[in-house]
Parts: structure tokens; sequence; C-alpha cells
């Protein structure tokens, strides 16, 4: 199938790679990012397949994602994948908390990601596919937790995943699928050399799920392999 795709943090890693098999693939693809003007790869890629557009869009901006919202209206947005977010500053652990560094992070991961499914819900819903897909982690998973710390960013997913399952529950009458990501330990800037796979091989399953997802997914949380992740 081909259709449209909305990707936030679309400028390097896992966002990037998605931009790219998509467009590979002939989706016309709305890759939004802070910076475009400096997002070379991005650029290249727009060459290479016309159908990508550039947009500018940090997702903490509210005035832009509603600015968006109405540049974009009419628009049907098959997938809209909320990939962008912020890990939050290393080393923090009980004891060392940073109270304005872990509201930075909910507002990037938690409320920014729901607050662009408010926004955008009436293009998935007006498209054939109609996916929401959250870019969570499985550190997130209350189940998985074995080893403690990661107060912040741990607790940016799992509210986000509490997000996916009221909103799986709350747009189920307009058909479409809510779902919650885990990409692997992937080779990127967040994730660092030492991880264990690359974004292209993270993306190749992403992908599949994202394309064979439906109303049968939805309020569920996925490993990029197609296994299902505790909450």
């Amino acid at each position: 199938m081909s259709g449209t795709i909305l990707i936030t943090g679309s400028n390097r890693g896992i966002g990037l790679e998605v931009c790219t098999q998509f467009a590979r693939d002939d989706w016309r693809v709305f890759a939004c990012c802070r910076d475009p003007d400096s997002a070379d790869a991005l650029k290249s890629l727009q060459a290479a397949h016309p159908r990508v557009e550039l947009i500018q869009l940090d997702v903490t901006n509210q005035a832009q994602m509603l600015s968006l919202g109405e540049a974009l209206k009419g628009e049907a947005i098959d997938i809209l994948l909320n990939n962008a977010g912020y890990y939050g500053p290393p080393g923090v652990c009980f004891g060392k908390m940073d109270r304005s560094e872990w509201r930075r992070v909910l507002e990037s991961n938690t409320i920014a990601p729901y607050m662009m499914s408010e926004t955008f819900c009436g293009n998935v819903a007006a498209s054939d596919h109609k996916v929401i897909a959250m870019m969570s982690s499985k550190v997130g998973s209350i189940a998985d937790n074995r080893s403690g710390g990661g107060y912040i960013y741990r607790t940016s997913k799992t509210a986000l995943n509490q997000v996916v399952k009221s909103l799986s529950i709350d747009l189920c009458e307009r058909g479409i699928a809510v779902i919650a990501l885990h990409p692997g330990w992937v080779k990127t800037a967040m994730g660092g050399p030492g991880a264990l796979i690359t974004a292209e091989q993270s993306v190749n399953g992403l992908k599949k799920i994202l394309l064979e997802a439906d109303i049968t997914y939805s309020g569920r949380f996925y490993d990029y392999d197609g296994s299902e992740i505790p909450w």
C-alpha cells in the first residue's frame, strides 16, 4: 500500500530512517522537525523523493502545532507517528533529581504526543489506514522494570503508554488504531554506539507493524520484532 504519513522528530536516527523507507515506497511523507534548514539528510531525501515535505515543528510549541493543523486541514493522514522525544540529562538517579528537566521530558515525551493526536485525529480518521503510533520504550513497561532508576525517562514513557490505552478507547468509534512501539536498542545518538541494532533493522520491523496495524492492534504495546510487551 501507499498513503500519507506524518512523522515528528524526522531529522535523524529512527525518524529519518522511517522517512527514508516510506519515501522509497512512494508514500507522501510529512517530515516534521524543529529546524528543517539544518536537516541536510532530509533535504537530500526530498531531492530524491519529491513527495517528501519538510515541515518546521517543535512539538512542545502549541502555536506551531495548531498552525500546522490548520495548514493540513482536510488532508488525510494514514499514519501519524509521534516519534520526537527527549531523554533528559544523563546520570540522574535517586537523590539527584532535577525538577525542571523532568518537566521538560514529560512535555516532550508525554504531553506533546497526546496533543499531536488531538490535533490530527480528524486527518487520521479521514484516511484509509487510520493509525496513530507512539514511539515508546520498553523502559516504560512497569512489568519489565527489574533494575530501577531512570525515573525521568521511564515515567515519561509509562505515562505515554497510558495515553495510548485511553486514546485506543476514546478513538475506537472513529476506527482509529492507537499503538505504542518499542524500537529496540538502536545505534542512534540516544542509543549510543554500543546498541544492539541499526536504525534500518529497527524500522524494518516497525514499518511492518505500522502497515499491518488495524483496530485489533489498538491499545497494545509492540516490540519492533512484532512481539507484544506487557504494560
